[in-house]
């Protein structure tokens, strides 16, 4: 890391470099796995002869090679990206990014958040991780659980007896995404010297019992909790944290280091729906990712409804946009009538986290769009009560 060549970008904001710096293998690396993330432009005379790199709406780290890595900076302030982590990621009321606000980069955040994660996953080593019964198919010398009849019958001369039981284990998907995640977290590159050996320390304390397999972010959502595993619900909301951010699967393969990439859109949307319904206006409340089927082919969820809390009854209709155009997109507007139309709603809003040049106020038939600002720029609890105000009063 320290002798590596750290170019920074700023969302949306072009950077130019000497045409010599990009070798082929750093150019095709970017082509074939960052295209979506970062938008090349080879030298020409309109570049200057220089190539010319633009983020594209996400924040990380991303090694391209151990000598040149690229460091994509958030347009928010570092504070308030982590204060949309703590909401995105149902982290508040656990208090973990207490002490984490003062971090000066991404790299330093995420290492700290790594420390904070193998720390928990040690001291629930030593009361004892969560255990659960398998089930298991087994040839036993004796009969456990249920036997094979069938098997039993049909080859009397086996002394070895097929049985199906269960047993009490600790390999189980709860542990295996602990373990998994500080694995990710370990090829990263990006914890410092004091947090590295916690990690490994975690890692290993699990390797001990549980099968090391790959998981999701998807596998940190929906999981059941009970009062013996109660206290891997915050464990698992920063393994699916680290999870999402590891970058896609196809980079993995025997690299040594991984990228670590913050989808900024997701995380906008993330994070408006869980503040709204942590803070529903008086007499309504917030349905996030509703979804709707059009027919068996054909289904979509929306972003939001607006219901009335005593009736159910869907008020409006609202989709984040994390992006800052002057004017709102066409297709952007076609797809909040299609929502309204569906919902039956006759209000639609689009979520802007800047102010559009060219407000956005439109009747399609009964159906009005407007758009809206929930601001990245202020105190985001302060943002999220005028964003409130301003919904009500149009709503």
């Amino acid at each position: 890391m320290s002798t590596a060549r750290i170019i920074e970008l700023t969302e949306y904001i072009p950077k130019k470099i000497e045409r010599e710096e990009i070798t082929p293998a750093i150019e095709e690396a970017l082509w074939r796995n960052y295209k979506n993330q970062v938008k090349v432009e080879p030298p020409s005379f309109q570049t200057g002869g220089k190539w010319k790199l633009t983020s594209q709406g996400w924040v990380g780290h991303i090694p391209l090679t151990p000598e040149f890595h690229l460091a994509l900076l958030p347009k928010v302030q570092l504070k308030n990206l982590f204060g949309m982590l703590e909401y995105a990621y149902q982290l508040k009321s656990f208090r973990f990014l207490q002490g984490l606000i003062n971090c000066q980069s991404l790299e330093e955040f995420y290492s700290q958040l790594a420390y904070l994660l193998a720390r928990r996953i040690l001291d629930r080593g030593r009361k004892g991780f969560y255990r659960a019964y398998v089930p298991k198919t087994g040839q036993l010398a004796y009969v456990r659980g249920r036997l094979n009849m069938r098997q039993a019958i049909q080859k009397p001369w086996d002394v070895k007896l097929r049985c199906h039981y269960e047993e009490h284990s600790g390999d189980i998907e709860d542990n295996q995404i602990l373990a998994w995640t500080l694995f990710i977290i370990g090829r990263s590159g990006l914890c410092s010297e004091r947090v590295s050996p916690i990690v490994r320390q975690g890692y290993h304390t699990l390797q001990g019992f549980v099968t090391v397999q790959p998981k999701s972010a998807k596998d940190c959502v929906g999981r059941l909790y009970n009062r013996l595993n109660e206290d891997y619900r915050p464990l698992h909301a920063l393994c699916r944290f680290f999870l999402e951010s590891s970058g896609a699967s196809h980079e993995r393969g025997d690299r040594t280091m991984l990228p670590f990439l913050v989808d900024m859109a997701k995380l906008y949307e993330l994070f408006v729906a869980e503040w709204l319904q942590e803070n529903p206006p008086q007499g309504f409340f917030f349905k996030p990712q509703h979804p709707v089927e059009i027919d068996h082919n054909r289904h979509f969820r929306i972003d939001l409804v607006l219901c009335d809390a005593a009736t159910g009854e869907a008020r409006a209709v609202l989709d984040t946009k994390y992006k800052a155009p002057d004017r709102a997109a066409d297709t952007d507007i076609y797809q909040m009538i299609s929502y309204a139309n569906v919902t039956r709603c006759y209000e639609a809003f689009l979520i802007y986290p800047t102010p559009l040049k060219e407000l956005l106020d439109v009747r399609i038939r009964d159906i009005r769009i407007r758009s809206l600002t929930f601001s990245l720029d202020d105190e985001l609890d302060q943002a999220g009560q005028v964003f409130l105000q301003d919904l009500l009063v149009l709503s």
